[in-house]
């Protein structure tokens, strides 16, 4: 990850020149909560090259919906492309097309050294789950009514209800697994690699989708410049070296 850190300031460097004399702003930022590890390591990077302050509110779609609309500020998002499908949260971001920042599917673990179920095909996914003892997933937000929607589809939904062990936090899924609380985590794949727990892999084809996490400045930020020159490192080569780096797909 040094490597990437380097490149990152490097290129932040030749993309921040053009707005060197801008006066530092502090810009407030709404962010899905998958795309914490990508924006942790960029948002210090983009402040030391910039001058610029970042504070990122990372939280669930229902979440983000709602500090959207709340009429509280906020200075650009880096979010789900499900809370522009919301017209009122939608009404919030400036006008026009987002900027695709990171994309990522869907993907299951279990505890480090359990045994890996077959999930290859629907039919095989669908006895993996089945046969499980308890899963755990995030309900309240676009990723979790994604995995849900698919429990619906294979016809499991009422089975998948009673066995499910609702976590809060994105990263809470893989520590439940981790810990022995639940034989599989459904979720992110970016959000599933970690200590304790091995992914057995992603949904199956038929079965998979990307979430995307699009950006945008906010409608009333008084600090448009300073956002949209986030935005634009966020695309740039050494951004996108970290996002793939942290299990994400750039774009």
């Amino acid at each position: 990850m040094k490597n990437s850190s380097v490149v990152s300031v490097l290129g932040l460097a030749l993309v921040m020149s053009p707005i060197a004399n801008l006066q530092a702003a502090e810009l407030k930022v709404l962010a899905g909560g998958s795309m914490t590890g990508s924006l942790n390591e960029l948002g210090p990077l983009f402040e030391r090259a910039s001058g610029h302050k970042i504070t990122i509110h990372y939280d669930s779609t229902p979440n983000l919906i709602k500090l959207a609309t709340s009429g509280a500020p906020f200075d650009l998002g880096v979010v789900p492309v499900d809370v522009f499908k919301d017209a009122a949260a939608k009404a919030r971001f400036a006008s026009g097309p987002t900027i695709d920042i990171a994309r990522v599917g869907y993907g299951v673990v279990v505890r480090a050294g359990a045994q890996k179920p077959d999930i290859g095909t629907p039919a095989a996914f669908k006895q993996a789950l089945l046969k499980a003892a308890s899963i755990t997933l995030l309900p309240e937000s676009a990723a979790g009514a994604y995995v849900l929607s698919v429990f619906e589809r294979l016809g499991i939904g009422a089975d998948m209800k009673a066995k499910t062990k609702p976590q809060t936090a994105p990263a809470q899924i893989a520590q439940a697994v981790a810990r022995g609380d639940a034989e599989l985590g459904l979720f992110l794949t970016n959000v599933l690699i970690a200590p304790g727990v091995e992914l057995i892999g992603p949904f199956p084809a038929e079965l998979q989708q990307d979430l995307v996490f699009t950006a945008a400045a906010a409608a009333n930020t008084t600090e448009a410049e300073a956002a949209k020159a986030f935005i634009t490192y966020l695309t740039t080569p050494a951004a996108t070296a970290v996002i793939k780096a942290k299990g994400m797909r750039p774009g």
